[in-house]
């Protein structure tokens, strides 16, 4: 009768810890919560007559370029909107002068006088 008992007591034992690991949480619930609504991606939000959807063409303005004939003497004015150009001898320019830097302007090369803004040299594009 003893040996009955515990039998009996360890298999309700060896079954409570069985049934425990399979049960679901109390406090998970069935399906994750959230913030975010159901969205069917197959559906589309809104409907539309395809025929009225209009095209539209963009269209880039290219940047003309002005072809400037510069002469030696000539006054430039607006020299100081342009950088000067300091490693010269990459472009294949000579030193400039005292008072003097080279700039550039479109694919040109100007030698301008500081000072004055008058054209000493020039490297024209071709």
């Amino acid at each position: 009768m003893k040996r009955i008992i515990l039998s009996v007591l360890a298999f309700s034992m060896l079954a409570a810890t069985s049934l425990q690991g399979q049960a679901a949480p109390i406090n998970m619930p069935a399906q994750p919560q959230g913030n975010y609504a159901q969205v069917d991606w197959k559906k589309p939000a809104h409907r539309y007559d395809e025929r009225r959807v209009e095209k539209r063409v963009i269209i880039k303005k290219q940047k003309v370029v002005k072809r400037h004939d510069w002469k030696r003497g000539q006054r430039y004015g607006e020299w100081r909107r342009h950088q000067p150009v300091r490693d010269y001898h990459r472009y294949g320019l000579k030193r400039p002068g005292h008072g003097q830097e080279w700039i550039r302007v479109g694919n040109d090369y100007l030698l301008v006088g500081i000072a004055s803004g008058i054209i000493a040299g020039m490297i024209v594009a071709r």
